[in-house]
């Protein structure tokens, strides 16, 4: 749901989407981790409007502690400064999305830096349903819509993506 969300912003506004992890940002060599995420945004500032979208980005710029590695402490000092930089020309028109399931891990000055914050709950009853009748519409099945309610109020705190491997397991379960 949150890698959609960003997905829709960027089709409704007609900008470039990058979607990053923090794997993608990370390498092992001194110094290329910094260059990398300054060169995503230097991309991003050319290919305006664009959306920088972030999966897990709690893994990229967690609490920073006296333990944590020189290389690492570096990458989010550099992430900072150029989350910061973004705002910094009024014709630029770049918008950052973070997702992340533990907010709470986030480093203090990167929360600070994302000033809007949407909380997307776990489906309720009727949007699983709706889940499960949008998966099986391209599946040969026997399920009416007393079984789809029934499935659906089995399924209580299970994420959107949850539903889809439930779906996707189910489907398989013939072969």
């Amino acid at each position: 749901g949150k890698t959609f969300i960003g997905k829709c912003i960027a089709s409704q506004i007609k900008s470039t989407f990058f979607s990053i992890s923090a794997s993608s940002l990370i390498s092992k060599w001194i110094g290329n981790s910094e260059k990398m995420v300054r060169a995503l945004f230097a991309v991003a500032r050319v290919y305006q409007p664009s959306i920088v979208f972030i999966d897990e980005i709690d893994s990229l710029l967690t609490h920073r502690s006296e333990t944590e590695h020189e290389s690492s402490r570096r990458l989010k000092t550099e992430f900072l400064l150029q989350l910061e930089g973004v705002a910094t020309f009024e014709d630029d028109r770049i918008l950052i999305v973070g997702a992340t399931n533990r907010p709470q891990d986030l480093d203090e000055a990167a929360r600070r830096r994302f000033v809007k914050r949407l909380y997307v709950p776990l489906p309720d009853l009727e949007a699983r349903k709706q889940i499960i009748t949008n998966l099986l519409k391209s599946v040969d099945h026997d399920l009416n819509e007393e079984d789809i309610a029934t499935i659906a109020g089995k399924t209580v705190e299970y994420s959107g993506a949850d539903m889809t491997e439930l779906c996707k397991e189910a489907s398989m379960g013939p072969v």
